[in-house]
């Protein structure tokens, strides 16, 4: 839906007024508090396995392909994804009825601190409609737009979605774009206006609103609230009827796409894969179409929401396979895998992702350096949409550059490191990347290419060998309250946006498009949305260097001699501050007398300075640098 540009550079990302400090997900309330009545009589017949099956393998011979359906649930950030997947694991008994089923899918310890979903989690649901038995492969994905390549890779195993509607908030900019990533993949949309409990409630107007902007008949949304578990019901029965079944062939060779994977430290990698073709079992000889290995399949089975082994996993179903993968390099997100001697065409996979924030990333201490290596290595596997690159500074060490989806996604990139693997790092300010072409032959032939990518601020060519500069641009909605659009509008033209669109949804609100420099509004955007403050000057290479120096002149040690810090772009300098020396009172001895003497002394202390400043060597303590190029607000 949003579109990065910038002279032929294209990338997806999307922007959302961060309303309240939101986070991703609704905690569901006590569960004492749900009003399902009286359980109806598919309880019983809903927990197609008892607990003596639990101990067994699954039979997933039982569900045809015409009893399959996979779906994700989308929606913005805190409109109730995760609480509707609770009240649908726990209808169709898949979890028991408790006071802490909260949450259930986000097992990360970051989810749960931030009450936000980072990881698109599946769940295999097994559920009893008028006597048949439906493998329903439930996907619940993050809202947030830092983790939107999480849902578009979610969406290639689904054959429809839920689009879950806040009946107070209405549609808000990550409903546009999630309902877009559905309808580009031509998946069944199903409108679901969550939260109808709510005082301020208003299903009515949100009808409209969906069937003006995505033009989705109004007779079509479902209306429910998750948190009571009112009408939820009526959600189960839509899958069934209006999401079809997987077009597969289970005759045919095994072709099945991994869109997921964790790294176990006893197991080696798991992949989460969807069978497009044949049938696999425990034993089979299989192939990755991208490194052309082979292995034999120790284990597979299904999320239910835990992993539950099974026979044997059939075309068109969603599950988990352990192949003895041990190098967490050999599993591909987007990789086809087909059995031995029977090679199939491979299946399109995904684009690749392209990170809009840049930042470098240090162990504290160098000799954890191997130790982080490790765990960036293993913590990507699981978040494919990172990019590493090896880097080094004279004042932090050996390190990387790492290229993320948002501020957000670096952040909790960061926090999953320190809590999963134990590590400490530096992180240093995030850059966006910028583009350069060159006009000197010279450089041409050094980067064999007129047009180079950085993304290293150290690397930035001079300005007398560039033709031209160009920075990515971000095509961003807003949605906002109709009061609010003028000091938006203005906020938008401090930080260089050109407005491309402006369209009612409703009455009170509007639907503003604009193209921003990402630069603009990669770190502070959101919060000066939320603030409505009319922003910055548009020329802030002042101001940054500037305050880049007075924090540096704040953590140098003093000397001896003067020292001046300057920030420059190429030969030119656009800040300064320095660093006064220690003076010691030369005059102190001297109690009156010819004032040649206390000239004399003066002029020999100059005489010292002026020569320490040449042969002094300044010792920067290495807490200086962390305290200037880490990641901090802005003041």
């Amino acid at each position: 839906m949003l579109t990065l540009m910038g002279r032929g550079w294209g990338c997806a990302r999307a922007l959302a007024p961060r309303a309240t400090g939101a986070s991703l997900l609704v905690v569901p309330g006590p569960r004492s508090a749900l009003t399902f009545g009286a359980a109806p009589e598919s309880w019983a017949t809903d927990r197609l396995y008892s607990s003596a099956d639990l101990k067994e393998k699954l039979d997933m011979s039982r569900f045809p392909v015409e009893n399959i359906r996979n779906f994700s649930i989308i929606a913005h950030v805190d409109h109730g994804k995760s609480t509707l997947a609770d009240r649908l694991l726990e209808l169709t008994g898949t979890i028991d009825k408790t006071k802490n089923n909260k949450q259930v899918l986000d097992k990360l310890q970051v989810e749960r601190e931030r009450g936000i979903t980072v990881k698109a989690q599946t769940a295999s649901l097994f559920h009893n409609c008028e006597g048949r038995q439906y493998l329903l492969n439930l996907i619940d994905t993050p809202g947030h737009v830092d983790f939107s390549y999480e849902v578009s890779r979610s969406l290639s195993a689904c054959q429809g979605v839920l689009l879950v509607v806040d009946a107070n908030e209405g549609i808000q900019a990550q409903t546009v774009a999630n309902f877009f990533l559905a309808f580009e993949a031509q998946l069944s949309v199903i409108p679901v206006i969550n939260k109808i409990d709510l005082k301020n409630a208003d299903p009515e107007r949100v009808e409209n609103q969906i069937e003006k902007v995505f033009d989705i008949p109004s007779d079509e949304c479902i209306k429910i609230s998750a948190k009571l578990g009112t009408n939820v019901e009526s959600v189960l029965q839509a899958i069934i009827e209006r999401i079809p079944p997987p077009k597969v062939h289970r005759k045919n060779p095994l072709r099945a796409l991994v869109f997921d994977s964790t790294f176990d430290h006893y197991r080696g990698v798991i992949t989460n894969v969807a069978l497009f073709d044949g049938v696999v079992s425990k034993g089979d000889k299989i192939v990755s179409a991208h490194t052309q290995k082979i292995y034999e399949v120790n284990e597979v089975g299904v999320l239910n929401p835990n992993e539950r082994p099974t026979h044997k996993l059939y075309a068109g179903q969603v599950g988990y396979l352990i192949a003895g993968m041990k190098d967490v390099t050999e599993a591909q997100i987007g990789d086809t895998l087909h059995l031995h001697k029977q090679p199939v065409e491979p299946l399109p996979g995904f684009k690749s992702a392209k990170p809009m924030v840049f930042a470098g990333i240090y162990p504290v201490d160098q000799s954890e350096y191997n130790n982080l290596k490790s765990a960036i290595e293993k913590l990507t596997l699981n978040d494919s949409s990172v990019t590493v690159h090896r880097d080094s500074s004279l004042a932090l060490g050996a390190g990387w550059r790492l290229g993320f989806l948002g501020l957000l996604h670096m952040e909790v990139f960061n926090q999953r490191l320190e809590q999963e693997y134990n590590a400490s790092v530096i992180l240093t300010t995030p850059t966006v990347p910028y583009k350069a072409v060159l006009s000197s032959s010279k450089l041409i032939k050094e980067y064999r290419e007129k047009e180079i990518t950085i993304i290293n601020p150290a690397q930035f060519p001079d300005k007398s060998k560039v033709t031209e500069y160009l920075e990515p641009v971000v095509l961003g909605t807003i949605i906002t309250p109709d009061e609010y659009t003028g000091k938006i509008m203005m906020l938008c033209q401090a930080r260089r946006a050109v407005q491309k669109n402006m369209m009612f949804i409703d009455q009170n609100r509007v639907m503003l498009k604009y193209l921003f420099p990402l630069n603009e509004i990669v770190v502070d955007f959101y919060d000066s949305l939320k603030s409505l403050s009319s922003g910055y000057a548009r020329d802030k290479a002042h101001s940054i260097g500037k305050a880049m120096c007075e924090r540096l002149k704040d953590c140098l040690p003093r000397q001896l001699f003067e020292i001046a810090i300057q920030a420059s772009i190429g030969s030119k300098i656009i800040a300064r501050e320095t660093v006064k020396a220690y003076r010691k009172n030369v005059l102190a001895k001297c109690y009156g007398g010819d004032i040649t003497r206390k000239m004399k002394l003066l002029k020999r202390q100059a005489e010292g300075k002026k020569k320490l400043r040449k042969i002094g060597n300044i010792e920067v303590p290495k807490d200086t640098f962390i305290k200037v190029l880490k990641t901090q607000s802005s003041k």
